[in-house]
């Protein structure tokens, strides 16, 4: 590929400032410290007796607002520009000062908060009833629920303060260390060694050669296992610092602010986790029949993403573009719209680079900014699943911009839905559009792996993550404690039908959701089996169900995921809810065996 073409699939940030040094951003970041201090004079000691009302507290929740997203501006930009190139000097410059101020503004305001917190019961309950109030009820009732964990003032301030160069002072080192890593490998083809990323690396799980993949993983495993000092104590104090608070706000549990912040209820997750593992045997089900199509004598875990013999074909993003938006377009107008708007604006990022973040991630800051994504694509068919993963999210973002701030994002279990509901719509497109059974196979493959990464790896990672929180109450973790949770927890999955590589002992060092959201995991199962409920009705209903999905997308965080389902009939609370979602998955496996024979 050329350097114009990489060149212009990156994406623009123009639409926020024209650089680091862009004199506009300092100008936004002093402002928004000017406008925190008008805030705070104007309404500090105003709420929290009975003398408040509905018109006050009305301007107060919109002027909050309007500041917030003033001030998200620079901040959004920041870490994009930071997320593209971590190894630009004035990008980490940047990226620091934005979250100095973003912490110093968030300490002022902290005063806010706290005084609705302390309304009284009754008056609050007449506020809500008001009209201008009332189109902020969700945000308010799920900010109340948070009054028997809340702090001081004073309290809330020096846990802030101390944040920045605590909790946030980790999670950038792991940032900066993991991104700043390089490879030398001799890439499939190539006559001699070159400098690789990460992201290139494990796009390598795709290769046909099994030497080339177990290589790969074994080279970008072993780099993390060589700076486990680093990493361990990135973990070990994150953990600690989770449990800390935990037992200074007398949470009841370490899940608990979790739950609180995705509005999900504790035995709600205990079951899916639950049944989740109950259907490892579909995975191990899936392992043994790729095993088979492989051809090999013993499946290992390097192997699980491997092409099968006719499928190693590469896909050029131009290709995966028109894939992607075909298949939205396929299901309603207004949704490929949405997402066609994130190519023609150059809001993707899309190619690995020297300092770029791995992974993939769309970033919706607030309903003023558009979002952006960003990509690591390889082109092959996992990275076209991707990208309409990422896009059902963009999708799910931009139709909720006509929310407020605070209703503007669904909590995470929720937040999944549009997203795993975009690969949905992927998977069923391809296979209508192809004849040959063949490349059937290669789809129904690519798409269990994908139901497989999403939920059972996911319940993987759920488990590790609590049992290291858990272990790091009693006492400093060293890396064969993670390494042995780790390997402990993956066991359970593959059973007797996959043997797990050595390096892959390291294989926590590098998830990036350890670091950033505690607990999030189990987000994408939640996610995942609630779009294969909302997909069999898609299926049943036809045209008819469109527009309720794209009105459930546009309510944003607005209300209560539960109360949001109850037009399509799914009560979360029901036992059998989530064991349907693996039966649907039960069925495409027998679509697979179908078709591949005895």
């Amino acid at each position: 590929m050329d350097n114009e073409m990489k060149e212009s699939a990156k994406w623009d940030l123009s639409y926020l400032y024209d650089g680091p040094a862009d004199p506009r951003l300092t100008a936004d970041l002093a402002e928004a410290v000017k406008r925190t201090r008008v805030f705070a004079h104007d309404f500090r000691g105003r709420l929290a007796g009975e003398g408040v009302t509905a018109d006050l507290l009305e301007a107060s929740l919109r002027t909050y607002g309007e500041l917030q997203e003033f001030a998200l501006k620079p901040y959004c930009y920041a870490q994009l520009l930071f997320a593209a190139d971590s190894g630009a000097a004035p990008n980490r410059a940047l990226l620091a000062r934005v979250r100095e101020a973003w912490n110093s503004i968030g300490e002022d305001l902290l005063f806010y908060e706290l005084e609705l917190l302390r309304l009284d019961e009754e008056v609050f309950a007449k506020l809500l009833k008001e009209k201008g109030v009332a189109r902020y009820a969700h945000y308010l009732c799920r900010l109340r629920i948070m009054r028997p964990y809340t702090l001081s003032e004073e309290v809330e301030k020096v846990l802030k303060r101390k944040a920045l160069t605590g909790r946030e002072a980790f999670v950038q080192l792991f940032e900066e260390l993991t991104a700043s890593f390089r490879f030398r490998f001799r890439m499939p083809g190539a006559e001699e060694d070159s400098e690789v990323s990460g992201a290139e690396l494990l796009a390598l799980l795709h290769h046909p050669q099994r030497q080339v993949r177990e290589d790969a993983l074994t080279l970008f495993l072993n780099r993390h296992r060589e700076h486990s000092l680093t990493l361990g104590a990135c973990f070990n104090n994150l953990f600690l610092d989770h449990y800390k608070e935990v037992e200074l706000r007398h949470f009841p549990d370490i899940m608990t602010p979790t739950h609180l912040a995705n509005e999900t209820d504790p035995e709600t997750v205990a079951k899916l986790m639950e049944v989740t593992e109950a259907n490892y045997r579909l995975a191990q089900d899936y392992f043994r029949l790729k095993q088979k199509l492989l051809g090999l004598d013993e499946m290992k875990n390097t192997d699980i993403y491997a092409p099968l013999p006719r499928a190693a074909r590469r896909i050029p993003f131009a290709e995966a573009k028109a894939m992607v938006l075909d298949a939205f377009r396929g299901f309603s107008a207004e949704m490929a719209v949405c997402a066609e708007a994130f190519f023609r604006e150059r809001r993707i990022d899309v190619f690995p680079a020297p300092g770029k973040s791995g992974g993939a991630f769309c970033a919706g800051m607030s309903p003023g900014l558009s979002p952006y994504i960003l990509l690591n694509y390889t082109e092959n068919l996992r990275d076209v699943a991707t990208l309409a993963h990422e896009l059902g999210h963009g999708v799910h973002f931009s139709l909720a911009r006509k929310q407020h701030l605070f209703h503007y994002n669904a909590p995470l279990p929720f937040a999944e839905t549009a997203s795993v509901f975009g690969e949905m719509l992927l998977t069923r497109h391809l296979l209508e559009q192809e004849s040959d059974p063949q490349v059937k196979v290669d789809i129904l493959c690519a798409k269990l792996e994908d139901v497989i990464a999403t939920t059972f790896r996911q319940n993987v990672l759920t488990r590790f993550e609590l049992a290291a929180h858990r272990l790091r109450r009693e006492r400093l973790l060293d890396a064969e404690d993670f390494c042995r949770l780790w390997w402990e927890e993956n066991a359970r999955l593959f059973g007797d039908a996959v043997t797990m590589v050595e390096p892959y002992r390291w294989g926590w060092a590098y998830i990036g959701h350890f670091i950033h959201s505690r607990f999030y995991c189990y987000s994408y199962i939640f996610g995942e089996l609630l779009v294969l409920s909302l997909y069999r009705r898609y299926q049943e209903e036809g045209a008819a169900f469109v527009p309720r999905y794209l009105e459930l997308l546009g309510k944003g965080g607005s209300e209560p995921p539960a109360q949001m389902l109850k037009p399509f009939g799914i009560d979360l609370a029901k036992a059998d809810f989530w064991q349907k979602g693996y039966d649907f998955v039960a069925d495409l496996l027998t679509e697979l065996k179908g078709l591949v024979g005895p």
